[in-house]
């Protein structure tokens, strides 16, 4: 159960990392920029909304995985797309997207607590 606790840990710091530093250093700049300042209101809002609630999402499946009884394919199936989302993210990044470590390690985690 521990390898869960740490992959549900790993998860919630890839939220804070992608809520955090999404907002210093993409979507506030970007919906900052003449390049979006067109789109108004409304659309910003919904475009920054959306962000954090995909980081609200990773909160949820960090839950998810440490939640008693979940079972053993559903925890693999978590753990193998954050892994895989991690390391598609090394590889296109070239490492420096800085998301990959934590989701990569959270999808890890979740692996080895589905076959612990």
């Amino acid at each position: 159960m521990i390898w869960l606790y740490l992959s549900a840990l790993a998860m919630a710091a890839t939220a804070v990392i992608h809520s955090v530093a999404g907002e210093k250093r993409l979507i506030g700049p970007l919906l900052n920029s003449d390049a979006t300042r067109m789109l108004g209101p409304q659309l910003s809002g919904i475009m920054r909304g959306a962000w954090h609630l995909t980081s609200l999402f990773m909160v949820l499946f960090g839950v998810v995985v440490a939640w008693p009884g979940m079972p053993a394919g559903a925890l693999a199936a978590i753990g193998a797309v954050w892994m895989a989302l991690g390391l598609a993210i090394l590889v296109k990044s070239r490492g420096r997207h800085p998301g990959w470590p934590t989701l990569s390690t959270g999808g890890f985690f979740a692996l080895i607590g589905a076959f612990a």
